[in-house]
């Protein structure tokens, strides 16, 4: 998941400087990536979408350093999971309102999608402090730990 939100955290630094230089971005599709980059809908309220996007990575990336909790496993999954909303949002503009494909936009949603879906594996598959060990003996409701 590291390895995932840093690589997100470089296509949304790339796209933020992108914007705030003025400058078009690399594009194997032609001029697909400038048009979303300059639509109406590559702000929010004058944001630009790409530093909330980093906004976003930098928070992701604080959860999963912080100290392994049930707190910061949820948190992760909070954060990722507005990230899946935003860009699934954002994926729908493309596709229905500017008719064009970023691939740095698409490769961040795909990012976000996939660290979403690490986000509910590892706090599912992670037992909680209810059911932590009691004396080395795993328990698996919080009246057995009593």
């Amino acid at each position: 998941m590291l390895a995932l939100a840093v690589l997100g955290l470089g296509v949304a630094i790339y796209l933020t400087y992108v914007h705030y230089a003025g400058i078009k971005p690399a594009c194997t599709a032609g001029q697909s990536c400038v048009k979303v980059q300059t639509s109406q809908w590559s702000k929010l309220d004058g944001v630009p979408v790409a530093l909330i996007g980093l906004i976003g990575y930098v928070v992701i990336l604080a959860t999963l350093l912080a100290r392994d909790r049930e707190e910061t496993r949820l948190a992760t999954l909070g954060v990722t999971l507005i990230g899946f909303g935003f860009s699934a949002y954002l994926t729908y503009r493309e596709l229905f309102s500017i008719h064009a494909v970023c691939e740095w936009c698409a490769s961040s949603a795909v990012i976000m999608t996939v660290l979403l879906c690490c986000a509910i594996a590892r706090y599912v598959r992670t037992p909680s402090a209810a059911a932590a060990t009691v004396h080395g003996v795993a328990t698996s409701s919080p009246r057995a730990a009593r």
